[in-house]
């Protein structure tokens, strides 16, 4: 009886994070573990009663599985490299462009390391070195999944239409215009600003991003000058032009909303769909009570995209990472050294 309580525990922990904030990787994690509980409850029942319905849940599932790790591994492979082919004909050739390629070759050197088996080249007085190395992969596997569910689930959040303001968050400008895909942003805004309107009193859109170095005006000033152009009243529109990252897009956007309406205030911030999930990092991290709202974005460009959050999100948690690496490679480590010794 024990393993039915399971699956109903981890939903219960999911549930409780994810409505008290979706804006946590832990949902992703406690998500997962709630699917891969019920797989293996539906098995473990089966075997003890019996039940056909719940066998037949286990064998699609053990199925799924099969064709996932025999032929989904070289889909991915074969998806990526063809990914990659198109997105440095539509865009360009640089290093930020090539993440899907160089996951692809990743994989394919993964897929080739079973096969290859170099832990039998190994002397075995070390072989707990790459059983450390394999533990330290399956670690970032479970982090890339929780990610990837995380940033799902957040997809779901729907704001209400109550917002005293909206955050656009700058992604650059071409030529001191506005590129499609920072126009994108904005069109975004400018939807839930008008369905708002509609049933409600309207938001005021903050657009932030500050001057590059090779810009002669400054991000909001150029998102400002679109959405006025779009329709948007100027009176309803705030420029915070000091920004050069998305945590201070997040902090000055926090601190101009505070000298207008103190701390008793409802907003949110729109960027494009990739993006949305880390943004919500963000805000939580400067204490924004702030959800998000994303704009499509071309599907070429969304693995590599997808990719680059995942970096940066690793990067946000540095810290963990660190520790739980270290752990793992100090106890290969004294594992081979005590190996060495007596064994």
């Amino acid at each position: 009886m024990f393993v039915g309580f399971i699956p109903i525990v981890l939903l219960i922990l999911f549930l409780f994070f994810y409505l008290t904030d979706p804006r946590r990787m832990i949902n992703g994690f406690l998500f997962n573990m709630f699917l891969f509980s019920i797989i293996i409850s539906c098995a473990y029942f089966s075997e003890t009663t019996g039940n056909r319905y719940l066998f037949l849940i286990a064998v699609i599932a053990a199925i799924l599985v099969f064709f996932m790790l025999n032929f989904g591994l070289i889909a991915l492979i074969v998806g990526l490299f063809l990914n990659a082919k198109i997105l440095m004909r539509k865009e360009s050739r640089r290093i930020s462009n090539s993440l899907t390629l160089i996951l692809g070759i990743c994989l394919l050197l993964l897929m080739i390391i079973p096969i290859v088996e170099p832990i039998r080249f190994l002397p075995s007085a070390i072989q707990t070195l790459y059983l450390g190395v394999v533990l330290i992969f399956l670690y970032v596997l479970i982090d890339v999944s929780s990610f990837l569910t995380s940033y799902f689930l957040y997809q779901f959040n729907k704001p209400k239409y109550n917002q005293d303001f909206i955050i656009v968050l700058g992604s650059g400008l071409i030529n001191d215009k506005v590129p499609p895909l920072l126009a994108s942003r904005i069109n975004k805004a400018i939807e839930f600003y008008q369905k708002q309107n509609a049933v409600s009193s309207p938001p005021k859109i903050i657009f932030s991003g500050g001057q590059g170095p090779d810009e002669n005006i400054s991000e909001a000033a150029a998102m400002q000058d679109y959405a006025v152009e779009n329709g948007i009243p100027l009176e309803h529109t705030i420029k915070e032009d000091r920004s050069t990252t998305t945590y201070e897009n997040m902090l000055f956007s926090k601190k101009i909303m505070e000298s207008i309406k103190g701390f008793n205030y409802n907003s949110i911030f729109s960027t494009n769909n990739f993006h949305v999930f880390r943004a919500g990092l963000y805000a939580k991290k400067v204490s924004l009570d702030s959800q998000g709202i994303g704009s499509k974005t071309a599907f070429y460009y969304w693995p590599n995209a997808m990719i680059r959050e995942y970096i940066a999100v690793f990067v946000m948690n540095r810290v963990r990472h660190s520790i739980v690496i270290a752990f793992i490679s100090g106890f290969s480590i004294l594992a081979t050294v005590v190996n060495y010794m007596f064994f």
